[in-house]
């Protein structure tokens, strides 16, 4: 700090004592009335060391007040105007990993999000935002073979929805191309593999679905409110939806008991139940019989029949043969 006294711009990582006086604004900003002994708790330090870190921030300008008696403790003083954000260095390269990771095209300005991303990285402290700069310039993201960004304003008005219990009408697109409009009750919105879903009961279907929001164009609420399920768990449910209603039925039988087989599969192919003689089996549907051949049932270690679906038999058969093909032996005369 070269003689000076410490200051909230001088950002550090780990366990330093700024790093540990800004955790400590922070956990009063939260929770006024902190005594030094709940501070120091989770802190994970000392009732002497937090009430250094307390003096460290008064150092800084901080008004931090404490008060005597049984419902003392130390509070900012009132009206205390605090800048609205404050990063660790830790906390602004993980931002921009994690935006880089969810969305490589993020490094450009074009982009909204990248866009957002400068202006965070803009306003952070010298030290913090010329490593959190740098590496958002030399890290090199590999773009997304199959980009599918929901938009802002469509992903808005479905939240507003689901928090006033409105029910929507959407517009949506299909995968397909086909166009259709659909009035539902929203029920909440998932993240899923870098994918984000409308969790809905739609009363076009009388059914509970699930509409990839990147597909949704357009979110009219209407003045009908509706109840939310009790108890519903929009992760669980929507994994359940995701194996369930496609085109083609697929009923698989493993060689394996369930629970050795649960690991290796997801909600999303379908549901796994228990079987005679130490096997289960899988029943549920696809719109993809050659992924779910491919991608799916060949990552399972344990022998299994494919006994319903003849998209799906077709689909492991001709994975078969090119597996086959793949270990011929060549004819001598290297005739092909």
């Amino acid at each position: 700090m070269h003689g000076r006294p410490p200051t909230l711009s001088a950002v550090e990582t780990g366990t330093s004592p700024t790093a540990r006086a800004l955790r400590t604004l922070e956990i009063l900003r939260t929770r006024p009335g902190t005594t030094a002994e709940q501070l120091a708790e989770r802190l994970g330090v000392t009732d002497r060391a937090a009430r250094r870190y307390v003096a460290i921030l008064r150092e800084a300008g901080i008004p931090v007040e404490s008060e005597r008696g049984p419902h003392g403790g130390y509070r900012l003083r009132r009206g205390t105007r605090l800048a609205p954000v404050s990063f660790t260095q830790s906390e602004a390269l993980g931002l921009v990993m994690a935006v880089l990771d969810a969305r490589p095209g993020a490094t450009g300005p074009d982009d909204p999000v990248g866009a957002a991303l400068g202006k965070v990285v803009q306003v952070l402290p010298e030290e913090v935002g010329r490593q959190a700069a740098a590496l958002r310039e030399h890290a090199a993201a590999a773009p997304d073979p199959y980009p599918a960004h929901a938009d802002p304003a469509v992903t808005s008005a479905l939240v507003d929805a689901i928090a006033a219990r409105r029910r929507v009408v959407v517009a949506y697109r299909s995968g397909a191309g086909e166009e259709w409009r659909a009035e539902v009750d929203p029920w909440a919105v998932v993240v899923r593999r870098a994918r984000w879903y409308l969790l809905c009961h739609s009363h076009r279907s009388a059914a509970v679905r699930t509409y990839r929001i990147d597909r949704v164009l357009a979110v009219e609420e209407t003045a009908v409110g509706f109840r939310m399920p009790e108890d519903l768990d929009p992760v669980a449910v929507l994994e359940e939806n995701l194996g369930s209603g496609w085109a083609f039925p697929t009923r698989v039988v493993f060689d394996a008991p369930l629970e050795r087989v649960a690991p290796w599969v997801g909600p999303s192919m379908g549901r796994l139940t228990a079987a005679e003689g130490g096997r289960c089996l899988l029943v549920g549907s696809t719109r993809n019989p050659a992924m779910y051949a491919q991608e799916w049932l060949a990552q399972v270690p344990f022998g299994y029949r494919v006994e319903g679906g003849p998209e799906l038999r077709e689909a492991v058969a001709a994975l078969a043969a090119r597996l086959r093909a793949a270990l011929a032996v060549p004819p001598a005369d290297g005739s092909p």
